[in-house]
């Protein structure tokens, strides 16, 4: 049985997504690639808006999710950390 992802793997991979798609997604498109339901999306997202890490902006009439400066640096640090844990087999 596959283990379950934990909350920095979900950010991790919801920031990445962004990153790998330009700096920038529809929100459903995130949802879709990120594999989340809406509610899990949603919880996620407002702590990542929160943090700066992600920013809402509107071309048209399509929302956005934007990946932040700040937002790119997370990625890094927790890629760093990650490959931490799995050196020393954590």
């Amino acid at each position: 049985m596959a283990r379950k992802r934990e909350r920095s793997d979900i950010i991790l991979d919801m920031l990445t997504i962004i990153q790998n798609k330009g700096g920038r997604i529809k929100p459903t498109h995130l949802m879709y690639k990120a594999n989340l339901a809406h509610k899990q999306m949603k919880g996620y997202l407002e702590d990542l808006i929160q943090k700066n890490f992600v920013k809402e902006t509107k071309v048209k009439d399509y929302k956005y999710l934007v990946i932040t400066d700040e937002g790119l640096k997370f990625i890094e640090v927790l890629r760093k950390m990650k490959e931490f844990e799995r050196t020393f087999g954590l």
